[in-house]
């Protein structure tokens, strides 16, 4: 008795153990990907140095210093200098016989710039239309100018991806019905002035917006600000490429924090292909949660279907063994092969098919035969389903065959009983299954990359042009953001804390969904716990 109860106790401390390190490795994991990131949303201190080799000129870099480390022959520094596009690269190395003198100057202005990386520098002008603009205060006067600036540039995008697109949207129709009474042999006179008439009037909203649109692009570029480098040459650049402006040198904490906490909402909130920041990721958020819930919705019949059908309804044979361990042999298969399948059959087959029957007139431009939002969850769906169909079966054989023998000794059928007694009851368990469906397709990247996601798309699936949901689009995703910005970036040393950011963002993403789930697990457990005793 003494050795069993001995035995349970190493037990007890193994899993305890193998639990804690499972907590601590997750945490660590949280750690790593927020300091990492989150810490790039703070505004660092921007310091001048005075670098001096031998039988050379003086060096004066301006940046913010990333790392300082003492070596065996001296020091080594790594400095971002930012001013990419005029002086590349925007990180250096310096190697230094003793620690470099360092002063932080409380005048220099950091740009965040929608391309080209941040600039560093003085503020020595505003202009508008060549002309200077003077102001008792020229800090207060560049951030009312860049709220302006970025107004203008907000109505102008809004007009270009909303108002025009739905006037397109709006004329394509009265073209194809055009198209459809002359070949029905009705188009007479009558209709021919009415679409004239419809056409003149679309057209001329659509100039006039062409010439709003014109108009607020011209004020944008109006106003341009003069920087001075640590070299001491000036550059323009027009206010409409500033994202953000600041004084990390002369901020106090309240104001980083401020900053801090704009940067993190601009960093989700933008997109990239409006010209918001290079590093929006906004498209990738809304793609990759708009993804998870059509899979969702397609996965979740299917599976439970299924497994309804092999619980409740399939004899006993060697065909339903068969089956069983083919979806458990599809839950092992690499997800890559998922992504050829769906390559080949869900586009090239079905999405061909269905544009050579409704859409033969905007052939050969596929609309469906191409990759897009519809047969990525096609394809995640399949992918997941083995999971959804072995967690649904294994809730369903844990109710008491007594409840559904006293349903049916009640008088109930057996679809009854099912609908009734024993689905409501597997709830909690569909909705395991839905958990880690959920966070094996948030996180898959290979198969994607073959059936819809790509590194930009112009506009998101969704718009106010009908049919609203556009399943036909190409998308962003997290997972696909990451490796882009992990291997294929030209810069990576300035896209590295960004790597970590929508990393920590993906598995927040993830998080939120499965935790959403947990609760109303939870929820539903404890309405029917009551039911099995």
């Amino acid at each position: 008795m003494k050795n069993a109860h001995r035995q349970n106790d190493r037990w007890r401390w193994l899993t305890a153990g193998a639990v804690a390190v499972c907590l601590l490795a997750f945490t660590l994991l949280i750690g790593l990907l927020g300091w990492q990131g989150v810490r790039a949303f703070w505004p660092q201190p921007v310091d001048r140095y005075q670098f001096q080799a031998p039988g050379a000129s003086p060096v004066t870099l301006l940046g913010e210093t990333l790392q300082a480390e003492r070596q065996s022959t001296g020091w080594r520094y790594l400095v971002k200098t930012g001013n990419r596009d005029f002086a590349a690269p925007d990180f250096r190395v310096i190697y230094s016989a003793g620690p470099a003198r360092a002063e932080q100057p409380r005048d220099v202005l950091v740009l965040q710039r929608r391309n080209g990386g941040n600039a560093y520098g003085w503020l020595v002008a505003l202009r508008e239309d060549n002309e200077t603009l003077t102001a008792h205060n020229r800090d207060a006067l560049l951030q009312q100018r860049l709220q302006q600036v970025q107004e203008q540039l907000r109505q102008a995008e809004d007009i270009r991806r909303i108002d025009m697109a739905r006037l397109n949207a709006q004329l394509e129709n009265l073209q194809q019905q055009a198209d459809e009474q002359q070949r029905e042999q009705r188009f007479g006179l009558q209709q021919q002035s009415e679409f004239d008439a419809n056409s003149a009037a679309l057209h001329r909203r659509f100039s006039a917006l062409a010439e709003q649109l014109t108009h607020l692009q011209q004020a944008s570029q109006r106003d341009t600000l003069i920087l001075r480098d640590a070299q001491g040459a000036e550059h323009t650049i027009p206010l409409a490429q500033i994202v953000a402006a600041w004084y990390p040198n002369n901020m106090s904490v309240s104001q980083k924090a401020q900053h801090f906490l704009r940067q993190v909402w601009q960093f989700v909130s933008d997109s990239p292909a409006a010209g918001g920041s290079e590093s929006g990721a906004f498209p990738a958020i809304f793609g990759t949660v708009l993804m998870v819930v059509l899979m969702s919705v397609i996965v979740m019949p299917l599976g439970v279907v299924a497994a309804v059908w092999l619980h409740e309804y399939a004899v006993r044979h060697a065909l339903t063994r068969l089956v069983r361990i083919a979806v458990v042999n599809l839950a092992g298969v690499p997800s890559i092969v998922y992504g050829v399948f769906g390559l080949g059959f869900f586009v090239w087959l079905i999405g061909g098919t269905l544009d050579q029957l409704f859409f033969s007139r905007a052939l050969p431009n596929p609309t469906f035969g191409t990759p897009g939002l519809l047969w990525a969850s096609l394809t995640l769906a399949l992918l997941t389903l083995p999971v959804v169909i072995v967690a649904t079966e294994e809730g369903l054989s844990r109710i008491p065959d007594t409840l559904r023998q006293g349903s049916l000794a009640l008088g109930a059928t057996q679809a009854e009983t099912l609908w009734r007694v024993v689905l409501p009851l597997a709830v909690p368990a569909m909705l395991t299954g839905l958990i880690l469906a959920v966070a094996r397709a948030a996180g898959e990247t290979a198969p994607l990359m073959l059936v819809g996601v790509v590194k930009m798309v112009p506009e998101l699936p969704v718009d106010a042009v009908f049919p609203y949901l556009h399943l036909d689009r190409k998308f962003m995703h997290l997972g696909f953001q990451i490796y882009d910005l992990a291997f294929q970036s030209p810069n990576i040393d300035a896209d590295r804390p960004l790597v970590y950011a929508t990393a920590l963002l993906l598995v927040m993403i993830i998080l939120s969904l499965n935790l959403l789930a947990m609760v109303l697990r939870h929820r539903l457990r404890e309405r029917y716990r009551l039911m099995t005793h």
